[in-house]
């Protein structure tokens, strides 16, 4: 038996499991939904196939999705697989890989990379950082920032900007980096 044969065949009980586990009498269902109570009854014990007119009716008296109502399984596999770049003695790792929205990327120096005349640069967008481990030497229009483990930065792009190693011991960041005017909020919940 296939997996969706399976998933076709378990329906009935999983919706008298779902109805059961709400204490609703088959009377409460046929008035909350208007399908008539033999018609459920028929469902239930698998008599009947249900169509996604009946679904769909039950589903919103449930108040779940239409997964959640036949238990059908997470579609997809949720993992980012990802492969990792390496420009000159940085390692980019991207974490996210959804075109158009913000990008997260770990980032790691693994050497001194402050060279004796750094290059800002320029582009649109808004960037996020936080240093996991290390000293990240940010260079922000006039400003000359190391940054250390815990602490984050957010600013816009379009503001002169170079970041990498303050000193010769590896860095390790987090950046998310958004299309221009996306800033990063984050909220804390109260202690």
């Amino acid at each position: 038996m296939t997996d969706l044969a399976k998933i076709i065949d378990g329906i009935g009980p999983r919706l008298r499991s779902v109805r059961q586990e709400r204490e609703i009498t088959l009377a409460d269902l046929s008035e909350r939904t208007g399908v008539s109570v033999s018609t459920l009854s028929r469902l239930e014990s698998g008599q009947r196939k249900a169509t996604l007119e009946l679904l769909l009716a039950l589903a919103g008296a449930y108040r779940l999705s239409l997964d959640e109502l036949v238990g059908s399984p997470a579609v997809g596999d949720p993992r980012v697989r990802t492969q990792a770049r390496r420009h000159g003695s940085m390692t980019m790792i991207p974490l996210s890989v959804q075109p158009g929205q913000v990008q997260v990327f770990k980032l790691v120096f693994h050497e001194r990379t402050s060279p004796e005349h750094p290059r800002p640069r320029t582009h649109e967008g808004y960037e996020w950082l936080y240093v996991l481990e290390g000293r990240l030497r940010l260079l922000l229009g006039d400003q000359d920032l190391v940054l250390t483990r815990g602490e984050a930065v957010e600013f816009d792009t379009r503001v002169p900007h170079w970041f990498g190693s303050a000193d010769d011991k590896p860095v390790e960041a987090l950046s998310m980096f958004g299309t221009q005017g996306v800033k990063v909020h984050l909220r804390a919940r109260a202690g």
